[in-house]
């Protein structure tokens, strides 16, 4: 059995999507009951809640552990769900981390993904440590005024870094949750190319075969929109790397292609796949 946390998110549905196509046992974990495919056990729990988890842990072998935002926040514990985990037997875990632990270390928010990586390590559970970078999934933040008035609002229009799509990030995390020669490892996940949010507009523009406009956000415009999903630590460490990215933030990684066999996908790719969220 395999727990997947986090699995009806933009990580968490293609993953489970693609262990139970494996032939998996799936334990889908989230926070509100929702459709799960077929063949996989649903059980809704809060990590900021471990124990709540108990019943979804019985009989797993696997975990894969993805944070939602109010467990990255100051005085939550996430390392009570690897005590819960090793606990029940499991035996190995794939963590959902951030690069942000590489290239920032020194941030609030970092610090403690990097103390929970730690634990994981230490854990006696088989490991798997992902960081990836940016998400294309985060063009759906504008997909309302896209929808709306033909317009993506972003801070910092020409600033790129190497978006990654979510389905590379669950891919990987399949391979590491089912392939022993991943354990063992911490995988730098990001797309094949930088590219700024003016460019993901003019993609989303073609996927769509219509005009998007472009608006320029000022950083607090952009902080006060974020804030209402996410800590305003958190966002503000956002805003720190998408404003001015390190030559590590800008690095195209080798690791989705290195678990894969396959160069990442582009965000292009994700835009038509996902073009009808934007109509």
């Amino acid at each position: 059995m395999i727990v997947v946390t986090g699995a009806t998110g933009n990580i968490g549905r293609p993953l489970t999507q693609a262990l139970a196509e494996a032939g998996e046992q799936v334990t889908a974990v989230s926070r509100h009951p929702a459709a799960v495919p077929d063949g996989v056990r649903h059980r809704v729990a809060d990590l900021a809640e471990p124990a709540g988890l108990r019943p979804a842990l019985d009989g797993a072998k696997s975990l894969f552990l993805l944070l939602s935002g109010d467990l990255h926040a100051t005085g939550a514990n996430p390392a009570d769900i690897i005590g819960e985990a090793v606990e029940h037997g499991v035996r190995r875990i794939v963590l959902l981390s951030t690069l942000g632990v590489v290239t920032r270390p020194f941030g609030t928010t970092r610090v403690a993904m990097r103390a929970l990586e730690d634990t994981v390590r230490e854990s006696g559970a088989e490991w798997a440590v992902l960081r990836p970078g940016g998400f294309a999934s985060n063009a759906l933040w504008w997909a309302e005024s896209v929808r709306s008035r033909g317009v993506v609002a972003a801070p910092f229009g020409d600033v790129g870094v190497p978006v990654v799509d979510p389905a590379d990030i669950a891919a990987v995390a399949a391979a590491c949750l089912l392939e022993d020669r991943f354990t063992g490892g911490a995988y730098e996940l990001t797309g094949p190319e930088v590219i700024s949010p003016r460019g993901q507009t003019e993609a989303l523009a073609a996927a769509l075969g219509s005009p998007v406009r472009f608006h320029e956000l000022t950083r607090e415009e952009a902080k006060e929109g974020m804030v209402q999903s996410m800590p305003a630590e958190l966002a503000d460490d956002t805003l720190d790397i998408i404003g001015a990215p390190s030559p590590a933030e800008l690095r195209v990684s080798p690791d989705v292609e290195r678990v894969l066999g396959r160069a990442p996908r582009t965000f292009a790719d994700w835009a038509a796949r996902h073009v009808a969220a934007f109509r």
